[in-house]
């Protein structure tokens, strides 16, 4: 996602506005919930020339997918997540409180969106993601949805207890 920002020069106030639709990269997501390869993203972008380099605001709007961590139902919606980047010219001096390795730079009039927006998208995305927040999810021991049983249980016995429990089963059937 490599964008041309010479027409943008070293002019401080020079300015353009991106309207687009491209192709979501991969790996934008976590493991039950991202956007899908080549899905579309819509971006809403304006790259404005700064003094220190290219300032890049504006909004992206993925289709997110995955599912439920409760009850593994299918999950998909849009989200919009604001982006803010500056993107530093080759050369200019960093202060000292700034990583230079975390810092985005402009390199051969390119700059490159696809960390920043994997940045604004994926600390979105839910850690735990739920279809409802009151998902009962599904049964531990056997795997049943909870929603369609509502009564659902099972006979749990201490383990340490489980010996007389058998010693017991014992005594009923030899009497």
């Amino acid at each position: 996602m490599a964008l041309v920002v010479k027409d943008l020069g070293r002019s401080p106030g020079t300015m353009r506005t991106l309207n687009e639709h491209v192709p979501a990269p991969s790996d934008l997501g976590v493991a039950l919930i991202g956007v899908k390869e080549g899905s579309d993203i819509e971006l809403d972008l304006r790259l404005e020339a700064v003094h220190e380099g290219i300032l890049v605001s504006g909004s992206a709007i993925v289709e997110v997918t995955g599912e439920c961590g409760r009850c593994l139902d299918p999950l998909a919606y849009d989200l919009e997540v604001n982006v803010q980047e500056l993107f530093f010219y080759e050369g200019v001096e960093l202060s000292g409180e700034e990583d230079d390795e975390e810092q985005r730079r402009v390199e051969y009039d390119l700059i490159d969106l696809e960390p920043v927006l994997r940045d604004a998208v994926v600390t979105m995305l839910p850690f735990q993601p739920v279809c409802r927040e009151d998902c009962q999810g599904l049964c531990s021991e056997c795997g049943a949805r909870l929603e369609d049983e509502p009564g659902h249980h099972h006979e749990v016995i201490d383990p340490r207890w489980a010996a007389l429990a058998d010693l017991a089963k014992t005594d009923r059937q030899t009497d």
